[in-house]
């Protein structure tokens, strides 16, 4: 694989949140079978081997993520 093509083409987006999980998944139009790349930090890219377009991210810790951090006082 040389390079995965951003979300250039508009089109809808879905998502679904795994509160159990603790994970969120967005795809680009209807969810579908995709080739997942780590990024690491919880981060995952999706990609459609046949076209090379990126169609989701699944986003894992998102509670985490969106809980402001306490400062020691």
């Amino acid at each position: 694989m040389e390079s995965v093509k951003p979300l250039d083409e508009r089109g809808t987006f879905e998502w679904e949140y795994d509160s159990q999980a603790d994970v969120l998944y967005i795809s680009q139009d209807e969810p579908r079978e995709a080739i997942g790349v780590d990024a690491g930090d919880g981060l995952i890219f999706r990609y459609d081997e046949a076209t090379e377009k990126l169609v989701g991210v699944t986003i894992v810790g998102v509670r985490a993520r969106l809980t402001p951090k306490s400062s020691a006082q």
